[in-house]
């Protein structure tokens, strides 16, 4: 089952790639200006997954995906890495699905002289591993 953290990071990868997301029986797609804030989503984003998750709404979708969001937060779904590209993509658990990977209709994508899509990072976490690291490390010698 694709957890609710597995969409968002699904979504939150994509939207940086410029995908959007159609939003329920709406013609236009929404993409929030900025996804990240510090150490988690930005404000936007949060709003913009309260509109797409609203019971209110149904049918919403990533561009160039046939699987609606609340397709996949049921137990049928997983997100795991594309073949071609390694950004997440939604597989059908049980059953046979077609296998289309957003990054189809992108024709600079996969490209490895840019950064890569990310999540939010725990600057604080990430800087005290690397001194546990470093620590251990002379510790040991």
């Amino acid at each position: 089952m694709a957890s609710e953290q597995a969409v968002k990071e699904y979504l939150a990868y994509w939207f940086q790639l410029g995908k959007k997301v159609v939003i329920g029986d709406r013609t236009e797609a929404v993409i929030p200006q900025q996804i990240m804030q510090g150490e988690s989503y930005s404000k936007e984003f949060e709003n913009c997954w309260l509109q797409i998750t609203s019971p209110n709404v149904s049918d919403s979708y990533l561009e160039g995906t046939l699987e609606t969001i609340s397709e996949l937060l049921t137990e049928n779904w997983q997100i795991s890495p594309c073949a071609r590209c390694t950004m997440p993509v939604p597989r059908l658990e049980m059953g046979i699905a077609l296998l289309l990977c957003p990054c189809t209709d992108l024709s600079n994508w996969p490209n490895t002289e840019l950064p890569q899509p990310r999540l939010p990072v725990n600057s604080q976490a990430k800087l005290t591993a690397i001194c546990d690291r470093l620590e251990n490390r002379t510790l040991g010698s």
